[in-house]
């Protein structure tokens, strides 16, 4: 391996060019005022939890090429080679009511899951990045809350965190890792689902770009889900609901039942033994 210090000392993950992505993305009047490409941390939700509280205006994002302690659900910790993904924080500070600002986290996922789906589309001439109708070589789809799978293997994992009167969201995406890389055995990456992009920086741009226009459409309703159709596009792509699934909940207990909806503030309903219940946080666990 060429290591961090050699960027291009593996041909097939090529490095991440900063000037090249603020061209692309920093626009007056855009929501993206600052990226910033770093080749190591340790975490980038915890670096820009640090600029956050010193001030950083939102739209501003941390990219690393590797990151030494990455975080997921319940303090998991994952690490990945160097450029094998896409490991990137946003700043946001989205002027809506509380009881739906964690629309924000699965926002994030429709983004995300959406730019995956575009860009590994092929129409049947064999042209690539032509849109979600076209055939699709990765089939990504949200676990509720903040998971993107392919299947039942985990693609992509999403944190968002609360910092200094905003949020940080911080999303690890698996792109170029091989089999023998991957951290356990239910994860999966983009060149093993068929789709391999070795140049990772159009992927987070089309990921962006997407962010933002749900972002703006969002916040621009006061974080209405459903005028935003931010609800239904969450549900289309919802791989939970219809499932029997195990909720984990804070504090032990657990919760069987089938997923039946993700309600107005974001939580999702469970269909129980005694009746539906709504949660807003948890591990869920499809039940094969």
């Amino acid at each position: 391996m060429g290591g961090v210090n050699s960027a291009y000392g593996d041909l097939e993950r090529p490095p991440l060019h900063e000037g090249a992505l603020r061209r692309a993305l920093v626009r007056d009047g855009g929501l993206w005022r600052e990226i910033r490409v770093v080749d190591e941390t340790g975490s980038t939700n915890a670096d820009l939890a640090v600029r956050a509280r010193e001030g950083a205006p939102e739209g501003t994002v941390l990219v690393t090429e590797v990151q030494t302690a990455g975080r997921g659900r319940l303090g998991r910790t994952w690490t990945a080679p160097p450029r094998s993904g896409l490991m990137f924080s946003m700043l946001l500070r989205p002027a809506v009511p509380v009881p739906v600002l964690g629309w924000a986290s699965l926002l994030t996922g429709v983004a995300v899951a959406t730019a995956i789906r575009r860009m590994t589309a092929w129409s049947q001439q064999g042209e690539r990045f032509l849109g979600a109708r076209d055939d699709v070589t990765v089939d990504a789809r949200l676990k509720w809350p903040n998971d993107v799978l392919v299947g039942d293997r985990k693609l992509a994992g999403i944190l968002a965190e609360k910092v200094d009167g905003g949020l940080v969201i911080g999303v690890g995406l698996n792109v170029g890792l091989r089999e023998d890389e991957l951290p356990v055995p239910t994860a999966t990456s983009l060149a093993i689902e068929g789709a391999p992009l070795s140049d990772r920086a159009p992927l987070l741009r089309a990921i962006l770009r997407e962010f933002a226009t749900w972002y703006r459409e969002w916040t621009a309703l006061e974080g209405d889900p459903e005028r935003s159709g931010l609800r239904t596009a969450y549900r289309d792509l919802c791989a939970t609901l219809g499932r029997e699934v195990r909720v984990e909940l804070p504090g032990g207990e657990r919760l069987t039942g089938t997923a039946r909806d993700v309600d107005g503030t974001g939580r999702l309903v469970v269909a129980a033994a005694g009746g539906e219940r709504a949660v807003s946080a948890g591990d869920v666990v499809h039940v094969r």
